[in-house]
């Protein structure tokens, strides 16, 4: 029996694999995985090691940035709460169409915005879509009517639109797939968090209601957006890059990311340009769908769910001060 042919790039240190090497038909359903490629761990460390300085630099900081994103993205609720419709005096339907339109460059521009984040730096785009989102949150606390709400709805999706798959996209770059569910699971969690103390931070802020002339609610909107804003300056630093632009991991680290990534998932073809054949192959995966309608239905009723709360919990208040006030 003939030993089977080397890969291109079956040593760390081979030129083919330093270059990235790639299968020009990566999108093809029945692409082979490199199961020859030699992973060693380098001797001064190990993979448990090494994973956990992967975890420190990666997972907190997306964590963080969407923690804020969806903060910012559902305090709109906790400015209803605090007289926002009956100031800019919305009517009807205008409050759930004001909620609603974010939604529509959210999807629309999902796709190109994974684009740009391959062809840019992720620290570089997702940093920018942090601080314009945070930018965007803060213009909507200078809102005079509901034309100025529509609109800044409309662009506060449009600069969170990178933020959930961008995110998702560069933890599968830095992990396994077995590894990576956990990731995106802690990644996730941070919604939680947000709705955790989004309400008591807004209530406490609603408390400057009427300081320098801003209703309550308004100043909601500026301080987390500010916020925001502040932390995106940082995060332009702290955000990772991929794998073989990171500056963190030595070389031969890097290589055995690299190399352990493409044992497991096939070659990256991060030099190669998308093509029309990956984009149809997206649409003909069931399972992209499936999981749209999940998401979907999760994350549309967040931002009624306070607003549910509030309404439940004023005839609590009113029976509660009638018996024992």
């Amino acid at each position: 029996m003939e030993p089977k042919p080397a890969s291109p790039a079956s040593s760390l240190g081979h030129e083919h694999y330093n270059n990235n090497y790639y299968d020009p038909d990566i999108a093809h359903p029945h692409a082979e995985y490199d199961d020859d490629v030699e992973v060693q761990c380098p001797p001064h460390t190990s993979e448990r090691r090494l994973i956990a300085k992967i975890d420190l630099r990666v997972i907190p900081f997306l964590s963080i940035m969407y923690l804020l994103a969806f903060l910012d993205r559902t305090n709109v609720a906790n400015a209803s709460v605090f007289g926002l419709q009956k100031d800019l005096g919305l009517t009807g339907t205008q409050y759930n169409t004001a909620l609603t339109i974010f939604f529509v460059p959210y999807i629309v521009f999902e796709i190109p915005s994974n684009i740009l984040l391959k062809k840019l730096t992720p620290h570089l785009w997702l940093s920018a879509c942090m601080f314009l989102f945070g930018l965007v949150t803060v213009c909507q606390g200078l809102v005079q009517n509901y034309s100025g709400l529509l609109a800044t709805r409309f662009f506060l999706g449009l600069a969170e639109t990178g933020m959930f798959p961008g995110s998702f996209y560069l933890i599968g770059m830095w992990y396994k797939r077995s590894e990576a569910q956990r990731r995106y699971s802690f990644f996730f969690s941070s919604t939680s968090l947000a709705g955790a103390f989004g309400g008591l931070l807004a209530s406490a802020i609603g408390k400057m209601d009427g300081m320098r002339g801003y209703l309550g609610w308004r100043w909601i909107f500026i301080l987390e957006g500010t916020l925001t804003c502040v932390v995106a300056c940082f995060f332009f630093f702290l955000i990772p890059s991929f794998p073989e632009d990171t500056k963190w991991l030595r070389e031969d680290e890097r290589a055995y990311v690299k190399a352990r990534l493409r044992k497991d998932q096939g070659r990256s073809a991060a030099e190669r340009a998308i093509s029309a054949k990956d984009v149809a192959n997206v649409f003909k995966d069931f399972k992209i769908f499936l999981g749209g309608f999940m998401y979907f239905g999760l994350i549309v009723p967040a931002p009624n769910l306070r607003v549910l709360q509030h309404i439940s919990a004023v005839p609590t208040l009113k029976t509660y001060l009638v018996l024992y006030g």
